[in-house]
């Protein structure tokens, strides 16, 4: 691979998963509108992002990166935003006062519009149409004009996720997220579950630490009253994120300012391929889907490439093999790198190897088979003298019925209930909270 990288560099090089877009001329006006709107955030919140990275792949703190599957155009809400933030700062607050240990909150949010798709087009009933790859390329609707790839939607991403991104920093900064509300964070339909009293407990031994700090006056430090939250998404669309590299002021380095955090997918990692290609050159910290056909001298190779100076902040490999594929392919991949000396972040996506298909023709995922993916990436770092720093989840604040399973058991039959997601089955704020519980435990077990 040559070292020589531009921003356009990746467009020299063969691509994955892009639409096909009827009219050329149109998408390249709407590349040039969006390459001189404003960036979404900045080097410098990029660079604090990657330092934390550092101190999770040092063993210091933890990683929680959760959020849609797939943003909707439809479904955006401020109340949609804020229910799935609330649920990512209980499951934080868990992972954090019960395990002692520092949680670095990144939302698959303001971004997180594509999806890579196994087919290229969809059949129905006898009608062949092409893909719906995420509401920034087409619609949802199984019709001929829904799935024309249309580059406006480029556009309305960009204003989606700026609007999305005021919010998030308004809730991170303007009091929402201190702790001292920690009671008002549960969401109606978890304060009836099984997990309330337990979540309650927890909440009201912070209570009794906060009202000690406040009486020896330790009760003032900004971090009790607000919270630092990055967005990420995967960089699929390589038009959109080139139009949003910049170069840093103050360093002279090319950051891609759409998101703090980028991630290259299972099906777009190929070495000679485009999306490596761009990743390679930007600045920001970046993640690797890991799946059960990754080969360990390949992932050493993939590992060099974007990450030569070996530096502890750069890289998160996001492994997703599927429960019943762990323990046959994980610890291959994980000896050869520790065996190498690289360092890098392991975190735990649990859901995208464990979908399967309900008798009642829903896509779900069921919760004991995420559950069983995690304990068993913490498990084979355990046995193998090393630190599992993180997970990557597929979630919602919304009271949805998409994955079956959890301590207030969605089945089969309830899936129709409320299955809103428009690809892949999220878990609820019930099933997010309850996993949080059980990391924190392993956690504790863990750091102790």
């Amino acid at each position: 691979m040559s070292n020589a990288w531009s921003p356009e560099s990746w467009r020299a090089k063969p691509i994955q998963q892009q639409p096909e877009y009827p009219d050329a001329a149109h998408l390249t006006r709407v590349e040039q509108t969006l390459a001189g709107y404003p960036p979404l955030v900045f080097a410098g919140e990029a660079r604090e992002l990657r330092r934390q990275f550092a101190e999770v792949t040092q063993g210091r703190a933890f990683l929680l990166q959760g959020g849609d599957c797939a943003e909707s155009f439809a479904e955006f809400s401020a109340a949609k935003i804020r229910d799935t933030f609330k649920v990512l700062l209980q499951m934080a607050i868990v992972m954090t006062f019960a395990a002692g240990c520092p949680v670095v909150k990144v939302g698959r949010m303001a971004g997180q519009f594509a999806k890579p798709r196994s087919s290229g087009s969809e059949t129905i009933d006898g009608v062949t149409l092409p893909a719906y790859r995420g509401d920034i390329v087409n619609g949802i609707g199984f019709d001929v004009a829904s799935r024309v790839p249309d580059p406006e939607r480029l556009l309305q991403a960009y204003h989606q996720a700026t609007a999305s991104l005021n919010l998030l920093r308004a809730f991170a900064q303007g009091g929402f997220a201190d702790v001292h509300q920690v009671h008002q964070w549960n969401l109606d339909f978890i304060a009836n579950s099984a997990l309330s009293e337990k979540y309650h407990q927890l909440a009201g031994r912070i209570d009794e630490t906060l009202a000690f700090m406040r009486a020896v006056g330790m009760d003032s430090a900004p971090q009790l009253r607000e919270v630092s939250f990055f967005t990420a998404h995967e960089a699929l669309l390589l038009n959109y994120e080139e139009a949003f590299v910049r170069r840093d002021s103050l360093t002279g380095r090319w950051y891609d300012c759409s998101a703090h955090m980028l991630w290259i997918g299972d099906r777009t990692r190929q070495l000679d391929g485009a999306h490596v290609e761009f990743m390679r050159g930007i600045e920001n910290p970046i993640g690797v889907k890991v799946g059960p056909s990754m080969d360990p001298d390949e992932l050493i190779r993939l590992i060099d490439t974007l990450n030569p100076d070996n530096d502890p902040g750069r890289l998160n490999l996001i492994v997703r093999m599927g429960a019943d594929k762990v323990e046959a392919h994980f610890p291959r991949l994980l000896r050869k790198v520790k065996e190498e000396g690289r360092q890098v972040l392991w975190s735990s996506d649990p859901m995208h190897g464990n979908t399967i298909k309900a008798s009642s023709g829903y896509k779900t995922r069921d919760f004991a088979q995420i559950l069983s993916e995690v304990r068993q990436f913490f498990a084979v770092h355990q046995a193998e003298g090393t630190y599992a720093g993180g997970i990557h989840i597929e979630m919602t604040g919304q009271n949805v019925t998409e994955c079956i399973g959890g301590s207030r058991p969605i089945t089969e039959d309830g899936l129709s209930d409320r299955y809103h997601t428009h690809c892949d089955p999220r878990m609820n704020a019930d099933q997010s909270l309850e996993l949080a519980f059980m990391i924190a435990e392993t956690l504790k077990q863990v750091r102790r």
